[in-house]
C-alpha cells in the first residue's frame, strides 16, 4: 500500500518573494516544501529562477527575454506588500508567506483578518498574534515584541536590549487588549 499527499490548490500559505537578499536557501526549501504557489517581484525574477525554482505569478511590468513557461505575469500598478497581499485575498488564499527586508506589518493591518501573513527577513520570522496566543518554545528562544499597547506575558524575560527570552522550556502565552500583537523569532 502506498501513501499519497494529496495537495488542494491554496491548501498551503502562498509564497510571495518580494526581496529575497540573502535570505537563507535552507529556510527557503522549507518555505517550499509543499509546493505552494511562488509568487514574485519582477525585480527579483532573475535571482529567483537562476535559484532553479518554478514560479507561478509575477508581479510588476517588466518581463525578460526568457520567461518561464506557464508562469502569469501581473502588473498590480504596484507591487508593494499590501497591493500584493489584497490580491492574495482577492484569489481567495488564506495565507501568505513573505520573504522582504522589512517585517513591518504597516500597510497590512486592515488584511490580516482576512488572511494570515507572515514575514521573513534574513534574520527573524514575524507575525501577528490574537488575544489568548500561547506557544510552546524552548529555553532561550528570543522574542523580539513591537510594543504598541500594554500586554502581559508568562515564561518571558525582557533583556536589557528590548528582547524577550524564554525562561523555562514551555507555553508562552499573551494577554492584551488590541485586535493584534506582533511577535518576531530570530531565525
Amino acid at each position: 500500500m502506498s501513501s499519497h499527499h494529496i495537495v488542494r490548490e491554496k491548501q498551503e500559505p502562498a509564497l510571495y518573494i518580494h526581496s529575497l537578499g540573502n535570505f537563507n536557501e535552507e529556510y527557503l526549501g522549507q518555505l517550499l516544501e509543499w509546493s505552494p504557489t511562488v509568487i514574485v517581484a519582477a525585480s527579483e525574477y532573475e535571482k529567483v529562477i537562476s535559484l532553479g525554482l518554478k514560479i507561478d505569478v509575477v508581479i510588476g511590468d517588466a518581463k525578460p527575454v526568457q520567461a518561464q513557461e506557464n508562469t502569469k505575469w501581473l502588473n498590480l500598478g504596484q507591487n508593494d506588500l499590501a497591493t500584493v497581499t489584497q490580491y492574495l485575498v482577492q484569489e481567495e488564499y488564506p495565507a501568505v508567506n513573505i520573504i522582504s527586508q522589512e517585517s513591518k506589518f504597516d500597510d497590512l493591518v486592515d488584511l490580516l483578518p482576512r488572511i494570515n501573513v507572515v514575514l521573513f527577513t534574513e534574520t527573524t520570522k514575524s507575525y501577528p498574534i490574537k488575544q489568548g496566543f500561547s506557544i510552546w518554545k524552548p529555553a532561550g528562544t528570543v522574542f523580539k515584541i513591537d510594543i504598541i499597547n500594554y500586554f502581559e506575558t508568562d515564561n518571558l524575560k525582557q533583556e536589557d536590549n528590548g528582547d524577550f527570552v524564554v525562561i523555562k522550556d514551555g507555553f508562552v502565552s499573551f494577554v492584551f487588549t488590541t485586535d493584534y500583537m506582533f511577535l518576531s523569532e530570530l531565525l
